[in-house]
């Protein structure tokens, strides 16, 4: 479904036209209900993104803008940094300061990094130019408020347009002042994306599905050597 199709669909049902709800206001409903789909769950399939950035010596910062300079619409979450032969471990921003002291220097190449005000930092201080491989979730495409005639929620698959589509009914009960029509769309708003939600991020067949059972290194987990010794320039 495109927007105007959308559009057409919520009139149908509430039994409106363009004189009673405009395309402008019902485009921001739309938008509303798209949003609530996006930012209902970090780590939707199509949201998945690989990318590179290359290290600068002597820099440990690096914003999350700049990792992800690549991809069309920029990165929202970085899920794991590795370099050529090693995955690098994330530590919470306070451990790492106290492993890697503010007044100390230390160089070498990074085998950590923490995730601070939409910059990470990578430890030690890299001494020059690697390549970082990025596993992350990048933004979401802009849908809404001024979309333009013929465009559709193109970043979902089908069955979640109509779901978009619910929630404007909802919304559109709300202008029209029938607020347990209103309330209806909105619950079967919610149960349609609870089962969609299921459906596309139930856990991969061939990959058991553990609780609680996650080492905090990634290297660790994927290694039979001992944890990396820390070196006394570190």
């Amino acid at each position: 479904m495109n927007i105007e199709d959308m559009r057409s669909y919520i009139r149908s049902v509430v039994e409106i036209d363009s004189s009673d709800i405009s395309d402008v206001v019902l485009n921001r409903f739309l938008g509303e209900g798209y949003d609530q789909v996006v930012y209902s769950e970090k780590r939707w399939p199509w949201y998945e993104a690989e990318t590179t950035f290359t290290t600068v010596a002597s820099t440990k910062d690096y914003a999350l803008s700049a990792v992800g300079a690549s991809l069309s619409n920029g990165l929202r979450e970085i899920q794991a940094l590795r370099t050529d032969d090693h995955i690098l471990t994330m530590l919470g921003r306070d451990a790492a300061d106290a492993s890697y002291p503010l007044d100390t220097e230390s160089s070498g190449d990074p085998w950590y990094w923490s995730f601070w005000g939409d910059s990470a930092r990578l430890y030690p201080t890299p001494a020059g130019g690697e390549t970082i491989y990025v596993r992350g979730y990048k933004n979401p495409t802009h849908f809404g408020v001024n979309t333009i005639n013929g465009t559709g929620p193109d970043d979902f698959p089908e069955p979640f347009h109509v779901v978009i589509a619910t929630y404007g009914i909802s919304r559109a009960y709300d202008q029209q002042e029938d607020p347990d029509m209103a309330a209806n769309y909105f619950g079967t708003f919610i149960r349609e994306l609870d089962n969609l939600r299921a459906r596309y991020l139930d856990a991969p067949a061939p990959q058991p599905l553990v609780l609680n059972g996650r080492r905090s290194s990634r290297w660790l987990s994927s290694s039979y050597l001992p944890y990396r010794l820390r070196y006394s320039w570190e």
